[in-house]
């Protein structure tokens, strides 16, 4: 079964002189660089109401591109039966929390035993709906609540609520450093220049802004909750390594174990050991796609970050430190 999409989108001025098939891929990001390839030369891209079937065709800021996507990868994904916790659910949307080590969509490196798996299996109408009804990702290792749509309709206005800042998400985590007091970043995210599967605070970046505050303060360490106004990918662990302050277990951005003065064994064998960012989506608040209720879950904080966050205050009672 397949499902032909409309996309529509302007060549941002930064983007002078790319690729079409690159500038594609930064416009919808959705959607693999090799699968929008494919469209291209399948004659499903137009540029300013002109068809255009060379990947290379160098574009420029202002045109109007009309991608007319051909959806069918869902039917080829298999169903399996993958344990999902699932928060809440109707006819409509259902809201899942995710474990760590659980990729949501299939990829590279990836390519069955994630959340788009678990969801065919759990219902398999969703196979109907584009990328199996998922609105918004989680990183393979960051835990918590993530919405899914079960219908086309819902899945429409989840992405325009998305867009338009309707949906509250937030986040639990720990970062590096003594952060004193809260704050908002507002910095822009783009791919980074030479490591591909990084992102970067880059002035030629897509707009984003991260509030944060500060929730309890260790020695070394400080625990934040942190809300998004945009979603950019791994937008908060960017962020916060652009302060000077990545979470901890973050390998990716700086956040690598980092062992304060006198720090005892527990201590040290809890920030070796944590491998993977320390970031929870606890708190998802929406209106309904359909009803228009208006709807919160929590997700409790997990076992790892709960132990992490035990660890650091006894260091903290351990070693006191004054506020400044």
């Amino acid at each position: 079964m397949s499902q032909e999409l409309e996309l529509q989108a302007e060549v941002a001025p930064h983007q002078i002189g790319q690729r079409l098939d690159q500038a594609l891929a930064e416009l919808f990001p959705d959607y693999s660089r090799s699968r929008i390839k494919e469209w291209i030369l399948a004659d499903r891209v137009e540029i300013d109401g002109a068809l255009v079937n060379k990947p290379r065709e160098k574009v420029l800021p202002g045109q109007q591109i009309q991608l007319n996507a051909l959806l069918e990868d869902e039917v080829r994904f298999e169903a399996q039966p993958i344990e999902l916790n699932i928060v809440y659910e109707d006819d409509d949307i259902l809201v899942i929390n995710k474990p760590a080590d659980l990729v949501v969509h299939p990829g590279a490196g990836n390519p069955d035993g994630t959340v788009l798996n678990a969801l065919l299996h759990h219902y398999p109408a969703i196979v109907e709906v584009p990328r199996a009804g998922i609105v918004h990702r989680l990183d393979k290792d960051t835990t918590g609540l993530m919405v899914v749509a079960k219908t086309v309709p819902a899945q429409t206005h989840l992405v325009t609520a998305l867009q338009a800042r309707e949906i509250t998400r937030e986040y639990e985590a720990i970062a590096i450093g003594r952060l004193t007091a809260g704050g908002m970043v507002d910095a822009p995210i783009g791919r980074h220049g030479t490591h591909r599967t990084q992102m970067a605070v880059r002035e030629t970046g897509k707009p984003a802004v991260t509030h944060y505050r500060v929730a309890e303060k260790f020695r070394a360490h400080t625990r934040l909750r942190l809300r998004l106004e945009s979603g950019r990918t791994h937008q908060i662990r960017v962020h916060m390594s652009h302060l000077g302050h990545p979470l901890i277990g973050d390998q990716l951005y700086g956040g690598r174990a980092r062992l304060p003065k006198n720090a005892g064994p527990e201590l040290v064998a809890m920030l070796r050991g944590f491998k993977r960012q320390a970031l929870h989506a606890a708190m998802l608040e929406l209106d309904h796609p359909i009803t228009g209720e208006r709807m919160q879950w929590q997700a409790p904080i997990p076992q790892d970050m709960i132990e992490l966050t035990e660890t650091l205050r006894q260091d903290t009672k351990d070693n006191p430190v004054e506020d400044y």
